[in-house]
């Protein structure tokens, strides 16, 4: 097949339309089935995120030169004009005539008979290109919901915590491609060795915001670089190492991580346990326990013991066990919008309502495992209150053997802003250039 990048940014956009697959994962595993060269990945991956980010946007104008509901359109040849319309409006160096020629080219290979209608569609589009940024909307939330590429119902919820200017520039942030971040193993390289490494390779690098952080700039396969395979570095957003910094575990402690995979926080905290003493890393998922293994072996990590156990289960051999408990909970993910562009159109109300239901769950188990004087860092990579101050809140009101603990002196420096009354961290991508994450700590009094 000539245009193999293309062909799997379609497989993947129509599986994630049909499957609600996460994005990240079908293009490691399409990448690797199809081979595709450096420069072909390069082009599918900002096919498929740029097509995901814009595609309400997209939509907006397909739907102006379409006569049939979106809804109603073969999947395969309806991401056969989306990709189309944004090679033409947001790729700078796609030709016209390339990005409307292969799209209906791959549309022949699923959906033969709907060629032509792709074909008129996106010529009728070129012929009126000015309809991009036209948007004939006059409630203001459909407007801003079309123009920031967002579903509705998250700026109707968002609106209610913050104000017009913050969300906007929250959206558009959401909007943007993530730095690739990376957390320097300290059991193996120190920050300034590993820097050196990389720039020998003519790999532009640049120190992060926290001391073990650095940002990696045009690299292609990250998991093929020799630093990478000698585990002198794991790939992790800041927002996620401020986790482990806070929970702030030590050497010769015992420490659960309750929703441990792929194994991010567990070898961060190893590290900083300089790996003396315990880990024990739950996940519910046997592939997962895997990947948790993989990860420990590559770093020259031995402390940590991870067992298949769903975490909403309660242990009692776990009882009353341990000196800190990492809770990194199961959410919506609202706040990897930039690395996984579908979660805004995969994640509904509902969702998130179910998961709180889940979260208290595992806090309250939690709750059992720590040892009196221990402490629970409870985290979520999204940013709603219903997973994140009011789950805490519900807690604390049943719980009268817990407190919140100031985490002022564990939060360094480049994030203090963030910080509200010296116990919830909240980090976001517009304010922080991270991820959105929520984290606070708990202390049992007794």
């Amino acid at each position: 097949m000539e245009d193999k990048a293309r062909y799997v940014a379609l497989k993947i956009l129509s599986e994630i339309d049909e499957k609600k697959v996460f994005s990240n994962i079908r293009i490691n595993q399409y990448f690797k089935k199809y081979n595709l060269s450096s420069l072909d990945r390069a082009f599918a991956t900002e096919i498929v995120y740029g097509t995901l980010r814009w595609k309400l946007k997209i939509d907006y104008l397909i739907q102006k030169f379409c006569k049939k509901d979106l809804k109603d359109l073969n999947v395969w040849a309806l991401n056969c004009i989306r990709i189309g319309v944004y090679q033409i409006f947001l790729m700078d160096k796609v030709p016209e005539f390339a990005a409307v020629n292969q799209s209906v080219v791959l549309c022949k290979l699923k959906a033969p008979r709907l060629s032509g209608f792709v074909n008129g569609i996106l010529r009728n589009i070129i012929r009126n290109k000015q309809e991009f940024d036209i948007i004939n909307e006059k409630d203001k939330t459909k407007f801003l919901s079309i123009k920031y590429s967002h579903p509705k119902w998250f700026i109707d919820y968002f609106i209610k915590y913050f104000d017009e200017k913050f969300l906007i520039d929250l959206m558009d942030a959401n909007n943007q491609a993530p730095e690739l971040t990376v957390r320097v193993n300290t059991l193996k390289s120190s920050k300034e060795n590993l820097k050196a490494k990389i720039i020998s390779r003519g790999i532009k690098v640049k120190d992060g915001q926290l001391k073990e952080s650095l940002i990696i700039e045009e690299v292609g396969q990250i998991e093929k670089m020799q630093e990478f395979l000698d585990g002198l570095f794991y790939v992790q957003d800041q927002s996620s190492m401020m986790a482990s910094i806070i929970l702030n575990p030590k050497p010769g402690e015992k420490v659960l991580d309750m929703c441990a995979a792929p194994g991010g926080k567990a070898t961060h905290m190893a590290e900083l346990m300089e790996n003396t003493g315990e880990i024990i890393a739950f996940d519910v998922h046997e592939h997962k326990i895997d990947l948790i293994n993989e990860n420990s072996k590559r770093l020259g990590i031995g402390i940590i013991k991870p067992m298949l156990k769903d975490a909403t289960g309660f242990y009692k051999e776990f009882e009353n066990n341990f000196d800190k408990i990492l809770l990194d909970a199961p959410c919506s993910g609202l706040g990897l919008i930039r690395k996984k562009p579908e979660i805004r159109w995969n994640v509904s109300l509902k969702n998130i309502k179910d998961l709180t239901k889940i979260q208290s769950i595992l806090l309250k188990n939690a709750s059992k495992y720590v040892k009196i004087n221990g402490e629970i860092l409870y985290s979520t990579c999204t940013i709603t209150k219903d997973e994140n101050e009011q789950i805490i809140e519900k807690f604390l009101n049943e719980n009268t053997n817990f407190e919140l603990v100031n985490i002022s002196e564990l939060v360094p420096i480049e994030f203090k802003n963030s910080l509200i009354d010296g116990t919830y961290l909240r980090l976001y991508p517009n304010i922080n250039n991270t991820d959105g994450f929520f984290i606070c700590k708990l202390k049992r009094l007794w």
